[in-house]
């Protein structure tokens, strides 16, 4: 039974054997030319790639500051909720809580 992992690998491999075809009939100015292009696309993505992470480790500090900030803001009211909220209640006459 053909399933679509195999499907999927027909595909590729033929990709694959295409573009080694295409490869082979290009002359070598053509080759030097998809060289580079490749490296210089390569080296955008690695760029790009270097600038997500730096913003991403700013973008963490940021929000770790901010946040504790906001929290300070909110803790003292939300420490009175849960205090209200889980405290005993006195028991009446009958021994049960109100």
């Amino acid at each position: 039974m053909v399933s679509p992992k195999h499907i999927a690998t027909f595909l590729l491999g033929a990709a694959a054997g295409y573009a080694l075809f295409k490869y082979n009939s290009m002359t070598d100015e053509e080759k030097e030319k998809l060289y580079a292009d490749l490296k210089e696309k390569a080296n955008k993505m690695k760029d790009e790639a270097e600038q997500s992470f730096n913003k991403a480790g700013d973008y963490f500090e940021e929000l770790k500051t901010k946040g504790s900030e906001n929290m300070k803001g909110y803790m003292s009211e939300a420490e009175n909720i849960f205090n209200d909220l889980f405290k005993k209640k006195p028991a009446d006459n009958n021994g049960t809580s109100v």
